[in-house]
């Protein structure tokens, strides 16, 4: 019998999927929102100011903040939401059935569970913030899974520069203007 390529589409370690995993199960989940005609949202998740403690607390410390945060997705999200790590450090999340008031709901419950996070490092305490930028496919219209991607990294980018630690919700066709 030949030997097929397959795809493995299990999680990595840490509990996410890598970036091309996570591209590709937006697109399969956003195609059958679409046929199917259900709410999907699409997430992105930045530590705020990230790079800034790698630099003064080293690699380790930014990995151990990156764990605890996805930990704390783990917490709050269902089994049935995707949940990927970006080139970046951002997360992307995918979350199928879940309207936009379902989405601000769960973004609160996150952005106020990591205001209760704690590290230690050099001796000191300290207290990260997360912004999320969100997008969803409720309106007509939204025909690429990309779209949905670009109004949560506009999303996600405007929060950071309003000082983070808070939601925005981008709607995809005005983010495609």
């Amino acid at each position: 019998m030949p030997d097929y390529p397959t795809a493995n589409f299990s999680e990595s370690e840490g509990g996410l999927f890598s970036l091309s995993q996570i591209q590709h199960l937006m697109r399969v989940e956003f195609n059958r929102a679409q046929r199917y005609e259900y709410p999907i949202t699409c997430m992105l998740i930045s530590v705020d100011r990230l790079g800034h403690l790698r630099d003064l607390y080293g690699i380790d410390a930014k990995e151990e903040i990156l764990r605890s945060v996805v930990d704390l997705l783990r917490s709050e999200t269902r089994s049935s939401d995707f949940l990927g790590r970006m080139v970046d450090d951002r997360l992307l999340g995918v979350i199928p059935h879940t309207s936009p008031e379902g989405a601000k709901v769960l973004a609160d419950r996150l952005v106020e569970g990591a205001r209760r996070l704690r590290f230690e490092a050099d001796g000191r305490t300290l207290q990260v913030t997360i912004s999320i930028g969100a997008s969803h496919n409720q309106k007509e219209g939204t025909i690429f899974f990309d779209a949905l991607i670009q109004a949560a990294e506009s999303a996600v980018t405007e929060a950071g520069s309003q000082g983070g630690d808070r939601l925005i919700i981008k709607d995809p066709q005005a983010a495609e203007d």
